[in-house]
Formats: structure tokens, sequence, C-alpha cells
């Protein structure tokens, strides 16, 4: 009788650790089964995001036409400035304003006059009422910070040195102020004399037409102009 018992029990047992051990290997399974499913769905997530990524860069991406003619402008640029104007830098702003659809001519001659003609990026203008300008574009910085945060740029006074971040200000502020008044007499007098400088201009002379604005646009009537497609 006892023996019948503990027989019995045994099997039982033996029955017990069988099906714990099947619902075991089943739970480790379907962990399994529900981690390869994640994981195919990270890889799919990913492999969206990259395809969006990709299609985003392909489409905003320079042709090659545009590099060609960024790449003219560099050396051309670079020949009349008798090296002052670094081809890296004409390559950059070739690229930037055909983004914009403007004339690269007229930050060029922008930053000339700017520097008096030695493009130097570290040039400091001197001490006035409103402040002190800084670099290659002459920014002053209670005017920097808000241009570079119209461009997505991180502002420190000292980005303003950097002869890259110092043509994409330009670029920018010259974008934000055709925008404005769609007229570069006016655009380019407000670069020099701020806003409220144009309008005291204007009110006194009756026009936009500043010594600074013509001399920029006559430079750059002088150049041998590559067509950019706009």
């Amino acid at each position: 009788m006892l023996r019948r018992f503990l027989v019995g029990s045994l099997v039982a047992i033996m029955m017990l650790a069988g099906y714990f051990a099947f619902e075991a290997n089943s739970l480790k399974q379907a962990v399994k089964d529900k981690e390869n499913e994640l994981t195919r769905l990270e890889i799919e997530k990913d492999g969206l995001e990259l395809s969006s990524n990709t299609e985003l860069s392909e489409s905003s991406a320079p042709s090659y036409s545009q590099w060609i003619q960024s790449s003219e402008l560099a050396e051309q640029l670079y020949k009349e400035s008798e090296g002052r104007f670094k081809r890296e830098w004409g390559l950059f702003l070739g690229e930037i304003t055909q983004q914009k659809g403007m004339d690269p001519y007229i930050v060029y001659e922008l930053l000339k006059v700017e520097t008096g003609g030695s493009f130097d990026p570290t040039v400091v203008g001197p001490e006035t009422r409103f402040g002190v300008a800084y670099g290659m574009g002459q920014f002053m910085t209670n005017t920097a910070p808000w241009i570079a945060d119209r461009a997505n740029l991180e502002y420190k006074q000292e980005y303003l040195f950097e002869p890259l971040y110092s043509i994409q200000l330009s670029v920018e502020y010259l974008d934000y102020l055709y925008e404005e008044y769609e007229d570069w007499d006016y655009a380019l007098t407000a670069y020099n004399r701020g806003m409220t400088g144009l309008k005291k201009y204007v009110e006194k002379n009756g026009h936009a037409k500043s010594e600074y604005a013509v001399t920029i646009q006559q430079g750059v009537l002088q150049h041998d102009a590559i067509a950019f497609n706009q």
C-alpha cells in the first residue's frame, strides 16, 4: 500500500515537473518571440528614419551644376582678392547664397567694404555709442545673437571671428533685410546703419541710396559674373 502511494506520488511529481518544464520552455519561447518582434520593429523604425533622413539630405544636397558654379565663384573671388578671400570661403558663400536665391557678389562686396578690402576675420571696429563691431561681417553683440538664432546657429561672441560663421550671419541678415524692404538700397543701408538708422536716413534724404549701398552695388557690376541658377 505504502509502496503504491510512493510510486503514485513519484509519478505525479514527475508529471508536474514535466508540465512546469514545458511551461517554462513555452514562456522562454514567448519571451524570445516578443524580443524578436521588438527587434524587428526597431529595425523597421530605424529604416524608416534613415529613409526619411536620406530623402531630406538628397533633396537639400547641392546638385553637380551648383557645385561647379560655387567652385568657379570660389576661384574667381580668390583671384580678384589676391588670395585674401580664401577658396573655401567662396565655395561656402556660393552654396549658401544659392540656397537663399541671393547674389553672392552682394555679400562679397559687403564683406570687402566692411573690412576695408582686407577680408580679415579678426577685425574689430571702432568704439561707437552703439558698441563695437566684430569680425568680417562687423556684427555687434546686440544684433548677432538674434540673427544666429534665425539661422539656427549657436551663438558665442568668439564665433564672430570665424570667417564661415560671419559669412553665414551676413547672408542671413541680408536675406532678412531684403525680405523686409524688397530693395537693395534699403537693405544695404539698414545693414550699415541699422533699421532705425535707415528710417532716419530716409526721412532726412528722401531715399535710401546711401554711399554704402551704392559702393556695394557698383562693386557687384564690376564682376564678370557667373550665371548662378536662382
